[in-house]
């Protein structure tokens, strides 16, 4: 129990660290690539799995640290939803930098 309390945090923690790293760009001040970036998915319901990954990582992790990461069970699934949004903003954050440069 004490090895999913630790992978949690961890991930958890990784995740927000790697979250401010990419938003130094915008923090920068020049904004004027980004002014003019528009991502328009091809159809509105490709973006329902963003939608309820972040809302699954904000739960998992309210319920998380409600329970002071007592249950093993829902810290692993915290480690894999933060995994796959870590992942999954990867990936974005790749393409809006490429449309950028």
């Amino acid at each position: 129990m004490k090895a999913s309390q630790i992978a949690a945090k961890v991930v958890v923690r990784l995740f927000f660290f790697l979250l401010l790293i990419a938003l130094v760009p915008f923090l920068q001040g020049d904004t004027e690539k980004l002014k003019h970036l528009y991502l328009m998915p091809k159809h509105a319901y490709t973006l329902a799995f963003p939608i309820l990954l972040i809302l699954g990582f904000i739960a998992l992790l309210v319920i998380c640290s409600i329970q002071k990461y007592r249950k093993a069970d829902l810290n692993w699934l915290l480690v894999v939803n933060t995994v796959v949004l870590i992942a999954y903003a990867a990936t974005l954050y790749i393409t809006i930098y490429r449309l950028i440069k």
